[in-house]
């Protein structure tokens, strides 16, 4: 197994149902839709990424960054395939997140995840994220659990994948 991780477009029907299986999943975890501020969107994301089992394979994970201000992206709408989880594909995909939001001028990459989500939570601390308080749309939301990164900081060696 090889990942390869690249720039797919908003409305590729691929990233519609990754996106749609993302909502989906959190729902079922939350027992509900507890999305906070205006959802990612192609004119509010600067960049959505892809990770595809290569060669000419199944994606098997997404993720997006929206700018914040100048210097700060978030994260948004992070997934991996379920039957794809714990091979370090997240990871990967954080990386290359980070790497896209560094070139297009980034110094601080933000995040929310939630209560219900763990696994999540432990691999932004493993990438080096770092707890903050609740910030913007979040704020009020109890179950929501917010985290940040200093892109300037030595990177996190990025994880291969795991092989299978």
């Amino acid at each position: 197994m090889h990942i390869e991780i690249g720039e797919m477009a908003w409305d590729d029907p691929v990233g519609v149902r990754l996106r749609r299986d993302q909502e989906a999943e959190t729902v079922r975890r939350y027992g509900g839709d507890l999305e906070q501020g205006e959802k990612p969107s192609a004119a509010n994301t600067a960049v959505f990424l892809a990770a595809t089992e290569s060669p000419g394979g199944e994606v098997v994970g997404c993720g997006g960054l929206r700018r914040l201000n100048e210097n700060t992206f978030e994260l948004k709408r992070m997934y991996v395939v379920p039957a794809w989880r714990g091979r370090r594909i997240g990871a990967a995909l954080l990386h290359a997140l980070e790497d896209a939001g560094r070139e297009r001028g980034a110094v601080w990459m933000r995040l929310e995840t939630g209560v219900e989500q763990p696994e999540a939570m432990r691999l932004y601390e493993r990438c080096g994220y770092r707890g903050i308080p609740r910030y913007g749309p979040y704020a009020a939301c109890a179950q929501s659990v917010c985290y940040e990164r200093d892109l300037r900081a030595a990177p996190e060696p990025a994880p291969a994948p795991a092989q299978t």
